[in-house]
């Protein structure tokens, strides 16, 4: 089977829930009429990934601006619980396309750096949560468990990945691959060149296409009432680099650095079966005679429903 994919190197209209919503709505009617079938957006698309944002925290203290700061991202957050998810599966289904899409969700006080599965027929799929945001990103994002380590049957393909970091965590990756995952996702705020390598290796690794989507983002993409607070940051603060990669590590489309745009190609899975003649990580190459992974709380393949 060959399915056609993009992966979408855009900027969020920052903190504005509403403009990156109509922002995705017309990126996916435009791919979806060069024959898409599957979007792959940037994390935290929606609303935008605060780089170089302290939120007025230091270790003892938090301010009150960075308290308010932290309120209007929370606003601004999506909520499955409300009509935001009727938004997204209603672009999912009205373009015909399956969607990965990187938002920072709200729960309760709470918010997670999340990634979206939406089917153009059964709607929202799964959701994974970041399991350890990075750094000071645990200011602003909770960490999931297990049950967030999700994968998805569907008929372009079995859908899975990892968001950032947790790409450099072995056994998460590992969770990724005995789950049976074809296409995997790997959306990113990390713009350095040496992230290609890194999906270079998940893709020899797991024996799987790998898509990796990061944004390109400028200061001065962002409102004038922020500026101020990332007055330290280059101009260019997110130059991109997405990629994406066949299951014997090989480059292609991208990376693009420098601007935003769109990486398209063709995927034929039967490119997986040919690549696992030699390695196979959850087959001939297991071993489990020496090695278990036992996953607590992983729950089994999300599948679509029959036609």
């Amino acid at each position: 089977m060959k399915v056609k994919v993009a992966v979408l190197q855009q900027s969020a209209v920052f903190f504005d829930k509403e403009a990156c919503l109509r922002k995705a709505e017309k990126l996916a009617r435009q791919y979806a009429a060069e024959g898409c079938k599957l979007l792959l957006f940037p994390e935290s698309f929606l609303p935008g990934y605060p780089r170089g944002f302290d939120f007025g925290a230091v270790i003892g203290s938090r301010s009150d601006a960075g308290r308010q700061l932290y309120a209007t991202y929370h606003a601004n957050s999506i909520d499955l619980d409300t009509a935001d998810k009727d938004r997204l599966e209603a672009i999912a289904h009205d373009n015909g396309l399956y969607i990965v899409m990187g938002a920072t969700e709200r729960r309760g006080g709470s918010l997670y750096c999340s990634m979206l599965y939406l089917s153009p027929t059964d709607g929202l799929l799964a959701v994974h949560r970041k399991i350890k945001p990075t750094g000071t990103e645990r200011l602003i994002w909770a960490e999931a468990g297990g049950e967030s380590l999700v994968s998805c049957e569907t008929k372009i393909g079995r859908l899975g990945g990892l968001i950032c970091w947790e790409n450099y965590m072995p056994m998460a990756r590992m969770a990724m691959y005995q789950s049976g995952v074809q296409i995997y996702l790997a959306p990113t705020a990390d713009s350095r060149e040496v992230w290609t390598s890194t999906l270079r290796h998940i893709s020899l690794e797991g024996r799987c296409f790998v898509l990796g989507c990061n944004q390109y983002f400028k200061k001065s993409m962002l409102p004038d009432k922020y500026r101020p607070l990332v007055e330290d940051e280059p101009e260019e603060m997110c130059p991109g680099g997405s990629v994406i990669i066949s299951p014997l590590g090989e480059i292609l489309a991208g990376p693009l650095f420098g601007k935003a745009g769109a990486l398209v190609a063709e995927l034929d899975l039967e490119d997986i079966t040919r690549a696992q003649l030699d390695f196979d990580v959850t087959g001939h190459y297991a071993r489990p005679d020496i090695f278990r992974l036992s996953v607590e709380g992983m729950p089994e393949v999300v599948r679509e429903r029959a036609d």
